[in-house]
């Protein structure tokens, strides 16, 4: 393809939040920033600005950064990623509830329905999904290799089992934010005939 028909993509800005009481003190290296950067690098063909935080598992605190995330950074889509377990110090699903307006439930249920494929304390996790203004929120698993299970999703299963991300980009379409595009290699997003962008020639 020339350079003059090359498609042009949106910018779009996408928050990743890493929660963690010991790695935002430094005890160990947190891996949950570099897993999602890693994937979402792979799979959103779009210029991305990125923004990041690290922090810890407090509900305040995580409540403050999401909002500011989608308030004040302009993000079209934050992703965090650790504090949804059953533990007493894990609080992301309620501080995401906090700062909601609207709540996506299908998310989180099929989060847990693909973590169930490898094992079954699946069901201890609490990840939920919501919309604040045009900015579409998601907790992710803690461990970076269920980052990737839950957003690519199980394609050589038989059947094969979508992830989530192939429908976060018709989402953000319906709440009004950026055109999302996907490299289909990684991860193919579904969008009904009738609001897929057309292509040039």
């Amino acid at each position: 393809m020339s350079e003059a028909t090359a498609p042009v993509f949106d910018t779009v800005r996408i928050g990743i939040v890493s929660i963690s009481d010991r790695a935002s003190s430094g005890v160990y290296e947190d891996k949950g920033l570099p897993a999602l950067k890693d994937w979402l690098s792979r799979a959103v063909l779009n210029p991305v600005l990125w923004e990041t935080r690290l922090i810890p598992d407090d509900l305040d605190g995580i409540r403050a950064a999401l909002c500011a995330l989608v308030d004040d950074a302009g993000c079209d889509l934050v992703l965090t990623t650790g504090g949804t377990g059953p533990a007493l110090r894990d609080v992301t699903p309620e501080a995401t509830l906090a700062v909601a307006h609207k709540v996506m439930p299908g998310f989180g249920e099929q989060m847990r329905s693909i973590s169930l494929n490898f094992v079954p304390t699946a069901i201890l996790s609490r990840q939920v999904a919501v919309i604040r203004g045009k900015a579409l929120i998601i907790n992710l698993p803690g461990q970076p290799k269920s980052i990737a299970e839950t957003l690519e999703g199980l394609p050589a299963a038989t059947p094969a089992v979508p992830g989530i991300f192939a429908a976060v980009p018709y989402c953000i379409d319906l709440i009004g934010g950026p055109y999302f595009e996907t490299d289909p290699a990684v991860c193919k997003a579904f969008r009904p005939k009738t609001a897929l962008r057309p292509t040039p020639p």
